[in-house]
């Protein structure tokens, strides 16, 4: 490993994630990269969420979405790997989730990725797809996939 993608969420499991991808890196001597994602589905409703506010002239752009995610990365990084001797960078980004983590991967030459997943059937997966099988199916390396 000499570049790793870890996904930033705001769950207890992601931060561990974190913390873990962190030591991980530092004990290689790896480079670090943070990554939230934040759903097109979930920019959308809060940007109709904030336009809903009466009277008030409050707009939502993708760039303040992208900062957002960018200082969330940044605040779990501060709270996770305050103790860990690593340096690493933050990154947000707007978009399908698994196609969103591939293009980070590649956009920071990574080549490990740590995310968390969720236990679902195969059934669910086959109806609703699933981020991590995506992730998995499509990374060119390891994926270290962390559940509840």
């Amino acid at each position: 490993m000499e570049h790793a993608l870890a996904v930033v969420g705001p769950e207890e499991v992601a931060k561990d994630l974190v913390r873990e991808a962190g030591e991980l890196a530092a004990g290689v001597d790896a480079r670090l990269t943070l990554l939230c994602v934040i759903s097109e589905d979930e920019y959308a409703d809060e940007r109709e969420a904030l336009e809903a506010i009466p009277e008030a002239d409050v707009s939502y752009s993708v760039d303040q979405a992208l900062e957002g995610a960018r200082s969330f990365a940044s605040d779990v990084g501060i709270e996770e790997l305050s103790d860990i001797d690593i340096d690493y960078e933050t990154a947000g980004a707007v978009g399908d989730r698994a196609e969103t983590v591939l293009r980070g991967a590649e956009t920071h030459d990574c080549d490990h990725i740590f995310l968390t997943g969720r236990r679902r059937s195969p059934t669910g997966k086959a109806i609703f797809g699933d981020v991590t099988q995506r992730v998995i199916l499509d990374f060119e390396g390891p994926v270290t996939v962390v559940t509840e």
